[in-house]
């Protein structure tokens, strides 16, 4: 079968499927992204009234050990969420503003090739309207050799910046939608020029430490990850088989989204963000403002993202993607019901997300 037909499939099974939405139902939901291909899954779910884990698949295709529960994972773009927190946070304290220019907090940083930091602000740097070129495009990060020559590189955010600076924007900055992780490394370059102090440790400092995150961390340099984790495996484009890409140096991601945590610590910042306990009501409503994106049913805020359901309404949520490691999720408005799901293994062009998003949906809408 192709994958577009076994997501067909997968997808027909989850619409047919009774409603309600318990541990069955997520059984049935991750053994479905296990049989489309994904290596190991596990996920964690409030429904309000209930909160349940589940898993399937192994955590490493050489020993089939089972995934283990509530395991370390990369949360990848996630971590954008948490440093526009930070940023929201600092603009409520009037350290800093959304209309704040980059050459204001950053000078020179940003010019060259089209490129004027007098016209890019903060807000655009948050919302992927900035029009910067996304440096990750060009990182040797998607052909199998190229992992293997790079995987241990070392970077830093302002070399990383200086080689997006090389291309021209895609649009005028407020023109267009379009995902740059180059506008979230700026972000953490500007948390650092605001306050004196590294990014992550802002968001230690104002986020982890006082919802008590206890698994959840930046790597830095540091190439692995705690036990117990699941190994993370890419299906590198034109190839067949799964390639072991646990070990890695996140440094080219940081403010980007180089940070480790667990599902259970990944949804409770999601219920204390959206339950209003890390920014004031202001912030929050700026932050839930959105544009559309690329893709129908989607809109981006402020390091936050909002899916359309099938039910009418929305989840709030937002991925994240590295070499081996998926992450998704979507919760209410308020925060009190979601889902939290990590794949330990990616295909560039698998049926997956598709799959997680049904999931998605039929958990919000079957707990209303």
């Amino acid at each position: 079968m192709t994958g577009a037909t076994v997501a067909a499939a997968m997808v027909a099974a989850l619409v047919s499927a009774p409603t309600g939405y318990d541990h069955a139902a997520l059984q049935r939901d991750l053994d479905g992204l296990r049989d489309a291909g994904v290596v190991g899954v596990q996920s964690e779910v409030d429904t309000g009234p209930r909160r349940f884990t589940a898993r399937s698949g192994v955590a490493g295709l050489t020993t089939g050990r089972p995934v283990p529960e509530r395991g370390y994972f990369r949360m990848g773009s996630n971590g954008k969420t948490f440093v526009a927190v930070v940023v929201l946070q600092l603009v409520a304290e009037r350290k800093m503003s959304l209309d704040d220019t980059v050459e204001r907090w950053l000078p020179g940083v940003v010019q060259g090739n089209g490129n004027d930091g007098t016209k890019v602000s903060v807000r655009h740097l948050l919302q992927h309207t900035s029009g910067l070129h996304n440096y990750t495009n060009e990182l040797p990060l998607f052909a199998y050799d190229d992992y293997l020559a790079h995987r241990f590189d070392q970077y830093r955010p302002e070399e990383l910046v200086k080689g997006a600076m090389a291309f021209p924007p895609d649009f005028a900055p407020g023109t267009g939608w379009s995902y740059s992780n180059t506008g979230y490394l700026l972000a953490g370059m500007i948390i650092h020029k605001v306050t004196g102090r590294d990014w992550y440790d802002e968001v230690s400092r104002r986020i982890i430490g006082p919802l008590g995150l206890r698994d959840t961390f930046s790597p830095g340099s540091r190439p692995g990850l705690p036990r117990p984790h699941s190994k993370g495996y890419m299906k590198f484009p034109g190839t067949n088989d799964y390639a072991d890409t646990t070990l890695h140096n996140m440094s080219w991601a940081g403010a980007a989204g180089d940070m480790i945590s667990t599902t259970a610590d990944l949804t409770r910042f999601w219920q204390a963000l959206l339950g209003g306990k890390l920014i004031p009501a202001e912030q929050m409503a700026r932050m839930r403002t959105t544009v559309p994106e690329d893709r129908p049913g989607r809109e981006y805020g402020l390091g936050i993202g909002r899916i359309k359901l099938t039910c009418g309404g929305h989840a709030w949520g937002h991925g994240g993607n590295t070499a081996g490691y998926a992450n998704r999720n979507g919760f209410s408005e308020d925060g009190a019901r979601g889902l939290v799901m990590i794949q330990s293994s990616r295909q560039i062009e698998g049926p997956t997300e598709q799959l997680t998003d049904r999931a998605i949906d039929r958990m919000l809408c079957s707990t209303r």
